[in-house]
């Protein structure tokens, strides 16, 4: 055993610095052993809230047999794939390129010069579930390691050439017609499940961007079945018992095709998006059902997943201690999950109005339950209306809601005295950026505490993982340590997320801090040739492939983002190379979008949406809190770009964007101005008038 990780800041590889297994940091120590000793490498990619990195390491990595035979034969590599994306993309390609699918943990094995040569997910210790075993699979590389080297090599040299011309697509470098976004909702619409949500069947993840683009699709073309597929999937998700009913936020994906069976997991970059989606529904609906599941998830952040920095941390962990077990194995889900007896206990009269609410059952209301984690416990989930409630239990429905509210504060402060699941408390810039996005988008669609909550992270990144000097900008803080140089996703996240706060406060410096970013992106990243932005800079030689990420899963893809913000900053700027680098970018993603889009890249559309539809500005000039910011805050307007010039900031704005000087000088008078391609209506003094020159609303129309 090594203590090499107990140096590391890497949540995941702290995991890991007991491990009888000789683990090494991916770096040149690593290698050099490997070419010294002429031996393979085994890498294992995970990350900290892994459920299934949590079961390998206890089956495989805790074993001392199992160490044996990896610490004789290989040079153990592990990787926090949240921390090193890069290598992790890597190898993910070339496992989904040989295996036909990809996961968590990653095992790949490679040749000292970093080739991979074999390589899959999860594997048992012992053959079972049609997968061979771990140590099985040891030896047999073991063995033809010793005795085939040379066609080990070559096979890995042959993939790795291959690998990197995946991708490579010169068909369709036009920005792909209209059309092409009907067909994207045609898409959809044959996958929908009209009866339950959602697309597909089990299992159901929550891609928000997937939602996003069909509610920009209603916008653009007043489509009722984009909106009501996106409004079905979101009242789905929010009833279901993915959503955490008692302390907020949404569970990482469903088992079943109901909702009702969650994967455990708490993950930022899910908080961030969904927030997003609820919040354009409310928008689009006018329902305050909608504001009300995300000012519930941002609650659920501000108190559980916030730094005391103001940063914003990485997840929480599906696997706990249950409270009644003393033997201290954790299981999945046990912090969420409850007894029938212990509902009864805590609420006493109010016990039975949650039941009914809530589907608790005597002997557990699990459908399923394949690990027998949830033998008489019950998964939370809305099983009845608020009327079935009431006549349930003859009380009003002011009695059923205070009902509701005592035992959801009373459950939340019994099940603080639970073990909690692991806090992945590593900040990345990314995420941090969705989740400021996410903030400053709810302080102007619903009011609330939330602005001064994405100051505070925005300030938090500026101070602790950029360089002003160097213009150097860092993936990952923890403890006090900053590291890792950011990748393009870094760059695209958090732009996005300043310009989502400039539309919130019209501060002129986070739009400044926008624009430098961008400008660093593309020196960094962008590729000038075929367009669009790679995720890497290409410097560190021990990534062996420079990729572009092109698909928008559950983190939408760098290049998809930064068409978003260009759309954003081209028409705040008038910048003619942002117009050119977005056409480019769009144009690389043609014979994608062509070929099945709106599965592959969902954001990319959302994007193309917006391209097509065209953007405005609207400029509200005055104090916050006018009868005219009420208007915005009101309307669903995805194709419209919001310049708040408040008295305090209009000249700072004015310098950046000269278009809006003249606008600037009258700032006590307010007025909102509505503009296509830089060219404004007349003045709007009154909220009517201003009502007027944005059109009807979305839930007017239907």
């Amino acid at each position: 055993m090594s203590n090499r990780l107990a140096q590391e800041h890497s949540p995941y590889l702290l995991q890991h610095k007991d491990n009888p297994v000789d683990w090494y940091p991916w770096g040149a120590d690593a290698f050099e052993r490997a070419r010294n000793e002429d031996k393979p490498i085994f890498l294992s990619v995970g990350y900290s809230t892994c459920h299934w990195c949590h079961v390998m390491e206890h089956e495989s990595f805790e074993s001392r047999q199992v160490a044996e035979v990896l610490n004789r034969h290989f040079v153990p590599i592990k990787v926090d794939r949240e921390e090193r994306p890069d290598v992790d993309r890597v190898y993910m390609t070339f496992v989904q390129a040989t295996t036909g699918s990809g996961g968590w943990p990653m095992s790949v094995w490679l040749t000292p010069s970093l080739q991979p040569f074999y390589g899959g997910t999860y594997f048992p210790p012992a053959s079972k579930w049609g997968r061979p075993g771990f140590v099985d699979i040891l030896k047999e590389i073991a063995r033809a390691w010793e005795e085939d080297r040379a066609r080990i090599e070559t096979s890995a040299q042959t993939i790795t050439e291959r690998l990197r011309t995946l991708g490579e697509d010169g068909a369709g470098r036009e920005v792909p017609p209209a059309g092409a976004l009907d067909e994207g909702v045609r898409q959809f619409a044959s996958s929908f499940d009209a009866q339950r949500g959602g697309f597909g069947d089990a299992p159901k993840f929550p891609r928000p961007t997937e939602l996003l683009f069909l509610l920009r699709e209603h916008a653009r073309t007043g489509s009722a079945e984009a909106r009501d597929m996106v409004l079905v999937t979101l009242r789905a998700m929010a009833f279901g018992g993915m959503r955490d009913h008692i302390g907020g936020g949404f569970h990482r994906y469903s088992v079943d095709g109901n909702w009702r069976v969650p994967h455990f997991e708490k993950m930022l970059y899910d908080q961030a998006q969904l927030v997003l989606a609820y919040l354009e529904a409310a928008q689009v609906t006018g329902e305050a059902f909608y504001a009300d599941v995300a000012a519930d998830t941002l609650a659920y952040v501000a108190r559980d997943l916030t730094d005391e920095g103001g940063g914003f941390y990485s997840a929480e962990d599906a696997d706990s201690v249950p409270p009644e077990d003393p033997t201290g194995r954790k299981m999945e889900g046990a912090f969420y999950i409850w007894r029938d007896e212990e509902i009864a206990d805590v609420l006493g009269e109010d016990a039975d109005v949650f039941r009914i609410r809530f589907g608790v059952l005597p002997d557990g209301n699990a459908p399923f339950d394949p690990q027998n984690e949830f033998v008489r416990k019950n998964l939370l989930y809305t099983a009845r209306g608020l009327d079935e409630v009431m006549s349930a239990t003859a009380k009003s429905r002011e009695q059923v809601e205070a009902a509701l509210v005592r035992a959801r504060a009373t459950l939340l402060e019994r099940r603080s005295t639970r073990p909690r699941p692991h806090l992945d408390d590593k900040v990345l810039t990314a995420w941090n950026g969705l989740m400021i996005a996410a903030f400053a988008r709810a302080s102007r669609t619903i009011g609330g505490p939330y602005l001064d909550i994405a100051r505070r992270a925005a300030l938090f990144i500026w101070k602790r993982l950029w360089n002003a000097e160097t213009r150097t900008l860092l993936r990952r803080y923890r403890k006090g340590d900053a590291a890792v140089e950011g990748y393009a996703e870094d760059y695209a996240y958090l732009v996005f997320g300043l310009l989502e706060l400039f539309q919130a406060d019209g501060d002129p410096r986070w739009l400044e801090w926008a624009l430098l970013l961008q400008r660093r992106q593309d020196e960094l990243f962008a590729d000038p040739v075929e367009g669009g932005w790679f995720s890497t800079t290409g410097q560190d030689e021990s990534v062996l492939l420079r990729l572009k990420e092109d698909y928008d899963g559950a983190e939408p893809s760098a290049t998809s983002v930064t068409v978003m913000n260009l759309l954003t900053l081209s028409h705040l700027t008038n910048d003619d190379t942002f117009g050119r680098a977005i056409d480019r970018a769009v144009g690389l993603f043609a014979s994608r979008i062509a070929k099945q889009g709106a599965r592959t890249v969902p954001m990319m559309m959302a994007a193309l949406s917006a391209y097509h539809a065209g953007m405005s500005q609207v400029v509200v000039a005055g104090d916050r809190g006018t009868a005219l910011m009420d208007v915005v805050r009101r309307r669903y307007l995805p194709f419209s770009i919001v310049v708040p010039l408040l008295p305090e900031h209009a000249d700072g704005v004015a310098r950046l964007l000269p278009w809006t000087e003249a606008m600037a000088r009258r700032t006590d008078q307010p007025a909102a101005y509505v503009c296509r391609n830089f060219a404004c209506l007349t003045p709007a003094r009154s909220a009517e008038e201003f009502a007027a020159q944005l059109g009807p609303t979305s839930h007017s129309r239907t």
